[in-house]
């Protein structure tokens, strides 16, 4: 459906997502730091969801006193005791590597120093893939599940950073039941121009995939932003393509474009939202710690079907 067409009494792509996910087996998931309320109460929704197992890695007298400030019963759940956040998060890290827990949530820790961990050379969780973040957006004016890519991690990606996050996104897209993701790829014009570096970046990431160097998505780029979600802005400018007007993934040129464009979609558009890390070893549920608990649960239920694939897949 093209984002032109009518929206009204649409149903939600998130409650789709959660109900697909909650008829699969929960999973154990480490949740990094776990010492105040929200990180807690959205474990303990997604428990109680069927979509994991908590395991709570850090200080216990932390954990124990955020949960009974919150009126909180964890006595169900395990509790790794660390000394802080940091070894809070290698200790999470330590659990992926070995089996003992299929995905990461963040809890009450920064972003910097979970991702430290992960992305360590020795002992983290390091593929061949270049890590990168996906926003998860539920747009009331939108037909469909939009998702951006990488508004959280990659600062300034290069080329070769930017293939790995675009098909870190096609293949999370296919995890969640988009056959073919329309990827496009953003800039400020829909031309080429030199002096515009995403441009060419741009139009190297389409020819990427026409030989096979990125693959299960159909590409489109540059198009400014009107052009990727808008048939008629796309009409008007002349580009005929099946990308344009109806994308299913927006890639930014960098990370404070896509950061400010996700939260004008949140807080200024009302879109719903989750954040899931992708290209390490196991998937990283990740959001902001002003992040609502809602998407905290959301961001877990993707986890948990990216992580399905991950395991359906032939080794």
């Amino acid at each position: 459906m093209p984002a032109d067409a009518s929206v009204e009494n649409r149903p939600s792509p998130f409650e789709a997502l959660l109900t697909a996910a909650e008829v699969l087996e929960p999973i154990p998931v480490a949740v990094v730091h776990p010492c105040d309320a929200p990180s807690l109460q959205a474990a303990l929704e997604a428990a109680r969801s069927g979509l994991i197992r908590p395991v709570m890695v850090g200080p216990r007298a932390k954990i124990l006193r955020a949960a009974e400030s919150a009126g909180l019963d964890i006595g169900d759940c395990r509790i790794e005791d660390t000394a802080h956040s940091h070894a809070a998060a290698a200790r999470a890290v330590g659990l992926a590597r070995t089996g003992e827990v299929a995905a990461l949530m963040k809890g009450a820790l920064h972003t910097d120093e979970l991702m430290a961990e992960v992305v360590d050379h020795e002992h983290g969780l390091r593929t061949e893939r270049r890590v990168s973040h996906v926003f998860a957006l539920d747009v009331p004016r939108y037909p469909k599940l939009l998702l951006l890519t990488d508004g959280a991690l990659n600062i300034t990606p290069d080329l070769l950073d930017k293939r790995d996050i675009v098909q870190n996104a096609i293949d999370f897209a296919h995890a969640i039941g988009i056959a073919m993701p329309q990827v496009a790829i953003l800039s400020a014009v829909e031309t080429v121009n030199p002096r515009i570096v995403s441009t060419i970046d741009a139009a190297a990431l389409c020819k990427m995939r026409d030989r096979g160097q990125i693959s299960g998505g159909a590409l489109e780029g540059p198009l400014a932003f009107d052009n990727a979600v808008s048939v008629a802005a796309a009409s008007i400018k002349g580009i005929e393509s099946p990308v344009a007007g109806n994308a299913d993934i927006l890639v930014v040129p960098d990370l404070m474009t896509g950061n400010m464009l996700a939260k004008q979609m949140i807080y200024l558009a009302g879109a719903a939202s989750a954040g899931i890390v992708l290209g390490a070893r196991v998937p990283i549920a990740l959001t902001s710690r002003a992040d609502t608990v809602r998407a905290r649960v959301m961001s877990c239920a993707l986890a948990r079907l990216f992580a399905n694939r991950a395991a359906l897949a032939p080794s």
